[in-house]
C-alpha cells in the first residue's frame, strides 16, 4: 500500500501515477475521502470514550440522589460509544479497501504507457547470422532428447512438459550457477514453501488485477506461488529488521506455478509460456533511501548471469502501464530468440519501495531507534525459459547445440548432439 502521508501531501503526484499506469485517478479521491472519514470516525470515538470515562469519575463522587440520573446518562453514553466504535470499524474497512485499490506510485523517470511503450536502455551482443535455417527451441529440444511436451500433456495437460536427460541437467546447471553467484554476492540461499496463506499472497500485491493467474487450493485456502518473491516477502512479515549493516538479501529456489489465464493462443509452442517452471529469485529488504541503488545492483547481477550464458540481450525500462501493482519501477532483460526474430523476457527486477512491506508490516529501526517501513525489491537470476535462448542462440548447422562454458561442469558435456 502507498504511504498515506505522501498521499495527503502529494495527491496530484498519485493521480499522475494512476494516469501513467492507465488506471483510474478517481481512486485517489476515493482514498482521500475514506482517509478523512476514518480520521473523523476515530476522533468521534475517542471523544465519546473520553466523555464516558469522565462520567465514571463523576458518578464515583456523586451523591445518592444524583447517581440514578448520572447512571442513566452513562448508559446512554455507553451506547453512543459502541455506535461510534462500530462506525470506526466500518471506516477502517472502507479505508483498507480504498487503500488496497491504489497501485504503487510510479517512480519518476519510468515511461508512461502500456506494454509496447517500454524504453530500450541498452543492447548487448549481436544476434547471430546463421548460414543455415535455424530450428526453434522445441525442435532442437526434441531432437536432442531434452524436452518432451507430448508426454507432459499426456500426464498433466497442455503447457506442461518433461525436461529429460541433458535438458534436466541444463536447467539444474542454470539454477545451480545462479545459486552460486547469489551466495558469492552476499545472498542467503532459501528453498521456500510454494504454498502460502491468503494474507501473504495479498500482501505482495498478487491478488489484485492478476489474481486469475494464481492457482488457489480452495479446500486448504492456500495459493501456489508464481514466484518465490511471495514467500520471501512474507518471511519477515510482522517483524522489525536490523538493517544497520546493510540490506538483507535472499535468493529463493523454487518451482513456480501460473495459470496463464488470458494468454490462450500465445506462445503455446514449447516452454516459453507454461504452467510450471523453476526459478532462482533474488529478494531484498532495505531502507527506502537505498532502494534505487539496490535496484541497479540487482540489474547488474542479472546481467552477469546473462553474460555467463552468452546470448544477445537488451535491457528495457518497463512502462508504467505494464508494471505490476506493487512495482514502482521495473527493468527487464530480454534475450534474442532467432526463430522469432525478436527479444523475449528472461529477467525482471522490480523496486517495490515500501508498498509490500507496509501491507506485511515489515519494519526496521532508523538511526533514532524509531520503527520505519522497509523497502523490498526482487529480481530474476535464472529460470527454465533461459533454455529457449541457450538452445536457439547456440545451435549449429548439424543440429547440435554448444553448451555455454559456464554450464559445462553442470551438464557434463560442451556440445549437445542428436
Amino acid at each position: 500500500m502507498i504511504d498515506l502521508r505522501f498521499l495527503r501531501e502529494n495527491p496530484e503526484a498519485v493521480r499522475a501515477s494512476q494516469r501513467a499506469r492507465g488506471e483510474d485517478p478517481a481512486l485517489v479521491d476515493a482514498l482521500l475521502e475514506a482517509d478523512a472519514a476514518r480520521r473523523a470516525a476515530v476522533a468521534t470515538a475517542d471523544s465519546l470514550r473520553a466523555e464516558h470515562k469522565a462520567m465514571g469519575k463523576v458518578i464515583g463522587k456523586a451523591s445518592k440522589e444524583e447517581r440514578p440520573a448520572l447512571l442513566a446518562a452513562a448508559t446512554d453514553m455507553s451506547a453512543k460509544v459502541k455506535e461510534a466504535e462500530h462506525a470506526q470499524s466500518a471506516a477502517d474497512a472502507d479505508l483498507d479497501a480504498a487503500h488496497r485499490a491504489i497501485s504503487n506510485v510510479v517512480q519518476e523517470g519510468a515511461p508512461a504507457g502500456g506494454e509496447d511503450d517500454y524504453v530500450v536502455l541498452e543492447t548487448v551482443g549481436t544476434p547471430a547470422q546463421f548460414d543455415f535455417e535455424p530450428k526453434d527451441h522445441l525442435e532442437l529440444g526434441e531432437s536432442l532428447g531434452l524436452i518432451d511436451m507430448e508426454r507432459g500433456a499426456k500426464v498433466s495437460g497442455s503447457r506442461f512438459y518433461f525436461l529429460t536427460g541433458h535438458g534436466a541437467l541444463l536447467q539444474l546447471g542454470l539454477l545451480q550457477l545462479a545459486a552460486q553467484r547469489a551466495v558469492a554476492n552476499g545472498f542467503t540461499m532459501m528453498i521456500p514453501p510454494v504454498l502460502v496463506r491468503p494474507e501473504i499472497m495479498a500482501g505482495t500485491g498478487f491478488l489484485g488485477q492478476h489474481s486469475d493467474e494464481i492457482y488457489h487450493l480452495e479446500d486448504d485456502d492456500l495459493y501456489l506461488v508464481g514466484t518465490s518473491e511471495v514467500p520471501l516477502a512474507g518471511y519477515h512479515a510482522d517483524e522489525i529488521l536490523d538493517l544497520s549493516a546493510g540490506p538483507k538479501r535472499y535468493a529463493g529456489w523454487s518451482s513456480c506455478f501460473r495459470r496463464e489465464a488470458g494468454s490462450y493462443g500465445k506462445d503455446t509452442r514449447g516452454i516459453i509460456r507454461v504452467h510450471q517452471f523453476d526459478k532462482v529469485e533474488m529478494f531484498v529488504y532495505t531502507t527506502p533511501d537505498q532502494a534505487a541503488e539496490e535496484h541497479q545492483r540487482l540489474l547488474a547481477w542479472e546481467r552477469e548471469m546473462l553474460a555467463a550464458i552468452d546470448v544477445p540481450y537488451r535491457v528495457i525500462d518497463v512502462a508504467a502501464g505494464d508494471l505490476g501493482s506493487s512495482a514502482a519501477r521495473k527493468f527487464d532483460c530480454e534475450a534474442w530468440v532467432p526463430t522469432q526474430q525478436t527479444y523475449r523476457e528472461l529477467t525482471s527486477t522490480s523496486n517495490c519501495t515500501t508498498f509490500q512491506a507496509r501491507r506485511l508490516s515489515v519494519r526496521y529501526r532508523d538511526e533514532n531507534g524509531k520503527a520505519q517501513i522497509a523497502a523490498t525489491l526482487n529480481g530474476t537470476l535464472a529460470t527454465t525459459r533461459w533454455i529457449v535462448a541457450i538452445l536457439e542462440n547456440h545451435q549449429q548447422a548439424d543440429g547440435s547445440v554448444r553448451v555455454p562454458e559456464a554450464l559445462v561442469p553442470f551438464v557434463g558435456t560442451d556440445v549437445l548432439t542428436p
